[in-house]
This record gives structure tokens, C-alpha cells and sequence, in this order.
């Protein structure tokens, strides 16, 4: 049996389900024996890699406009999805959101990650979209959540002025599509068993107690949670 079992997480700061299935997999986690035998791997990935924010784009009318319906529908859409946040103890504020290309956001998760702090940062690169309205594509404000975690001022400069791990944030994408992910949040543990969305605590410490059981692992994943539902895709969440 190895030493760690490995859970990598393909996710999406634009995505509100991200941040549900990371509380989820948390609370599973605390409830998983070998919890501290756990590596966590953030992996990027975009919904839309060529959308351009307007200052005119607010959530509401986004929502509407992409799923062709009234703003009525799409509130009680934003509605629902608060809801199923406060069930696992976020604070969703659509109405402050501010619609952004997270291109940026994933090159500084992977500076992050160079030190062990992506897992940090992407609760902070998530709070401040889905609860403080922060915009996540701003320089300025990317540069202030990465040293809150502890990231160099000087290095984060370097990093968000040039075009530095953009390769990788590309190559984490190529890497979903190649092992068929079609929606985030979705994750691996250790090669093996796949789970996409953001499902139930209770699925994700199955699947946990199931892999570090069976101790070797093989490099096919085997999908054995889906759902269309609870997850975020090219044409939106559900």
C-alpha cells in the first residue's frame, strides 16, 4: 500500500459547484480515517477559456441570456444554487458577482502549488467571487489573495506579467478532456474512481474508504459516481 492517496480536483473558480463539492469532499475528508495520508491536487480548468467580461455582465441577466429564458427563471435558478451552498455552509452572493476570464486566477494557482498553497488559494480565489464580489481577473486583487496565503509580492508580479504557466493551466485541461471529464468539479482519486459534481459527503468518503482499501492502484479511471446534476459545463450549471 503507498503512502498517500492522491485526490486531484479539476475545478473552476467560475464555478459555484466547485466550491460546494470542496466543502463536500472536506467534510468527508474529516470523517476518513487516514485523512492525513491525503494529497489534494488542484487542477485547471475552464469553462469558457475565451469569454471577455463586460462591466455591464451581472449574474442575473448572464444566466438569462445564456439559457434564453426571463430574469425570473434565472433568479430562482441563482436562488436554488444559494440555497444548496447554505447547506454546506457558504455564503453565495450572486447579486455581487462579477462575471471574469479565470485564465489568470489558474496561472496563480499553479505558483501556488509550487509551495503547497493552491488548496489555500482556492478557497480565497473562490470566496472573494462567489461571497465578496471580487473581481478575479483583476491583477491587483489576485496579487493581494496570493500574498494573504504567503506568496511572494515580487514573484506574484512576475507570474501574473507574463504569460508563466499559462502552458500548464492548458495542459491540466488537455489532461480532463483526455480522461473524458465534460463538467467540473471532477475528481480522481488516486488514477482510479473518477466522481463528478459536487455530491454528497457520504459519496466521496465511500469512494475514499474503497480506494485506500484496495491499495495499488491502476492508471484507468473507472467512473463510479455521475451525475448531470450538482456541476458546471461549457453551457452552464445545473
Amino acid at each position: 500500500m503507498g503512502n498517500t492517496l492522491k485526490v486531484q480536483i479539476w475545478s473552476d473558480i467560475m464555478c459555484p459547484f466547485c466550491y460546494i463539492g470542496k466543502r463536500r469532499i472536506e467534510e468527508a475528508l474529516q470523517k476518513f480515517e487516514h485523512k492525513d495520508a491525503v494529497e489534494i491536487e488542484w487542477k485547471s480548468y475552464q469553462l469558457d477559456a475565451s469569454f471577455i467580461a463586460s462591466p455591464e455582465d451581472n449574474m442575473l441577466e448572464h444566466l438569462a441570456e445564456k439559457y434564453r429564458k426571463d430574469n425570473d427563471w434565472a433568479q430562482n435558478m441563482l436562488d436554488s444554487m444559494t440555497e444548496n451552498a447554505k447547506a454546506a455552509g457558504l455564503d453565495f452572493h450572486f447579486e455581487k458577482a462579477i462575471l471574469a476570464n479565470s485564465f489568470n486566477a489558474h496561472r496563480l494557482l499553479h505558483l501556488a502549488k509550487k509551495y503547497n498553497l493552491a488548496n489555500d488559494l482556492e478557497e480565497l480565489l473562490f470566496k472573494a467571487y462567489l461571497t465578496e464580489g471580487k473581481n478575479i481577473n483583476d491583477l491587483d486583487t489576485l496579487s493581494k489573495l496570493g500574498i494573504e496565503v504567503g506568496l511572494e509580492a515580487d514573484e506574484i508580479a512576475e507570474v501574473l506579467n507574463s504569460d508563466t504557466f499559462g502552458a500548464e493551466v492548458k495542459k491540466d485541461q488537455e489532461e480532463a478532456n483526455a480522461i473524458g471529464v465534460q463538467g467540473v468539479p471532477f475528481f480522481v482519486l488516486d488514477n482510479k474512481y473518477g466522481i463528478s459534481g459536487a455530491q454528497p459527503a457520504t459519496a466521496f468518503l465511500e469512494t475514499l474508504e474503497k480506494a485506500w482499501q484496495e491499495g495499488k492502484f491502476e492508471s484507468k479511471v473507472t467512473l463510479v459516481n455521475t451525475t448531470t446534476e450538482n456541476s458546471c459545463d461549457i453551457n452552464g450549471c445545473d
